[in-house]
């Protein structure tokens, strides 16, 4: 399979599966698009990339953990050190146990990062000659159901939170040397915005990829 046969089996995918599409400007990749799955106004934004120089097909998702709920973390770093490395541990564990690749964004100490936890982002890569219509909506629905078992377990731990995006120092440094080193800042890209009634935001690291 080349890569136009590729991105054009993908969109026919997604239209079929009456999912939202929004092509996104991006020199590194034959296609990136965002979409959001399930679909519907309750569903995820999902990244769709075909990079240039390799045969597969990226899918990603990034989570970022709402402010209430990183000062409620914070609160647990104070009172309850052991209990919160438990827990961040049991959260690293549990991803590995899903299957799927993943990225936890903690936030910054100096040079340590001992949280709270920030962002996370999940993703799977689908080879070309494995690429089916089942194996990328699945890919999906894995990626989709990762992020429910660690969402979940942050609303249950450490509350709803309040509704507005919490920082994320790894982002923050990234520009910042970035701006030292007088490279070109990456700007971030459109965003589909959904609501998952739980609090989180709804954008993506697509750098994360390539």
């Amino acid at each position: 399979m080349e890569a136009q046969d590729a991105m054009d089996t993908i969109r026919n995918w997604l239209s079929e599966e009456k999912m939202e599409m929004r092509i996104q400007e991006d020199a590194r990749a034959h296609l990136h698009l965002l979409t959001k799955y399930p679909s519907g106004q309750n569903g995820h934004v999902f990244a769709i990339i075909l990079p240039k120089g390799r045969d597969l097909v990226a899918i990603s998702s990034m989570t970022r953990v709402d402010a209430g709920q990183q000062d409620a973390m914070k609160e647990m770093m104070d009172e309850e050190k052991d209990q919160w490395k438990a827990w961040v541990h049991d959260c690293r564990t549990n991803l590995i146990h899903t299957g799927v690749d993943w990225v936890i964004h903690l936030g910054h100490d100096g040079k340590k990062k001992p949280g709270p936890l920030q962002a996370f982002n999940v993703s799977e890569p689908i080879w070309y000659d494995g690429l089916t219509k089942n194996e990328f909506m699945q890919a999906m629905r894995r990626l989709w159901l990762a992020k429910l078992s660690v969402i979940h377990e942050i609303k249950y731990t450490f509350g709803r939170g309040i509704g507005k995006n919490g920082p994320v120092d790894d982002w923050k440094q990234r520009a910042n040397a970035s701006s030292s080193t007088g490279g070109p800042s990456q700007e971030k890209p459109k965003k589909i915005e959904m609501d998952e009634t739980m609090s989180f935001g709804s954008d993506f690291d697509p750098s994360e990829w390539l």
